[in-house]
């Protein structure tokens, strides 16, 4: 597994636990552990991510730093970072269909539209390369397992 630890927003961790390349057979002896340079998954790989969420306050403390915050994002999550827009914090979209299950706490799946939906230990969300962004408005962490299937993405006419 590959595990961030972030120092610039406190309380926010990832691991990488697993991921499948493309065409990957169920005979092949290879060590599928995480091990690409991408925390988004190609098209036909999958990857299986853990993610502790800290409230959101953290990121409105007087002393939050968010270009520091930025740099750690890049250097810690390579290929994730970057699908997160700068205009709007915390949104993003990549090229996969992901599977989402709250673990533990709370935490709200903003969408595209502007809709929110407060989710609870259990809940299980499917998005399908949709724009969207996670809101811990609580006051203790929130914790998600997370699959991820890499998918192309086909323009819209």
């Amino acid at each position: 597994p590959r595990a961030a630890t972030f120092k610039h927003v406190p309380g926010l961790s990832a691991a990488l636990l697993w991921e499948t390349a493309p065409g990957q057979t169920l005979d092949a002896v290879a060590d599928l552990s995480a091990s690409s340079s991408s925390w988004v998954p190609p098209a036909g790989g999958s990857n299986l991510m853990l993610v502790t969420f800290p409230p959101d306050a953290v990121m409105m403390s007087p002393g939050f730093d968010p270009a520091a915050a930025g740099g750690e994002y890049m250097q810690l999550l390579p290929g994730l970072a970057q699908t997160f827009e700068m205009d709007s914090p915390g949104m993003h979209t990549t090229d996969t269909v992901d599977y989402a299950v709250l673990l533990d706490g709370e935490v709200h799946l903003e969408l595209d539209d502007g809709v929110t939906r407060k989710l609870a230990p259990r809940d299980v969300v499917v998005q399908n390369g949709t724009r969207h962004a996670w809101r811990n408005r609580s006051d203790k962490s929130a914790t998600m397992l997370f699959v991820l299937i890499g998918a192309h993405r086909v323009a819209q006419p």
